[in-house]
């Protein structure tokens, strides 16, 4: 269960990735599998491998600013194949259809 720091702190990144490439779409939130305190943010990946290349070094100093200043390790997750999946209900208004 995430707390509201979380919740922001997720927001916050998934909003600055989104702001410098916008063909990303925001698909779930989920814990990750190696420690459900770690949170990954699951996007859709540009089209592009360069472009996605890009935007991981781009998330990474996100994620490395969240982990220093806060503590959570928060990352950007890119999907090539989307799947169907139930969104999170915390982070609805975060989800743009295609």
């Amino acid at each position: 269960m995430m707390n509201f720091k979380q919740k922001e702190l997720v927001e916050y990144l998934f909003n600055a990735v989104k702001e410098k490439f916008p063909e990303v779409r925001f698909l779930r939130v989920t814990e990750s599998p190696e420690d459900p305190a770690d949170l990954w943010i699951n996007i859709t990946a540009p089209k592009d491998e360069e472009r996605e290349e890009e935007m991981i070094t781009y998330a990474s100093d996100k994620t490395t600013d969240i982990l220093m200043n806060y503590g959570y390790y928060i990352s950007i997750m890119p999907r090539r194949k989307p799947f169907e999946i139930k969104m999170n209900d915390d982070f609805a208004h975060l989800h743009s259809p295609a």
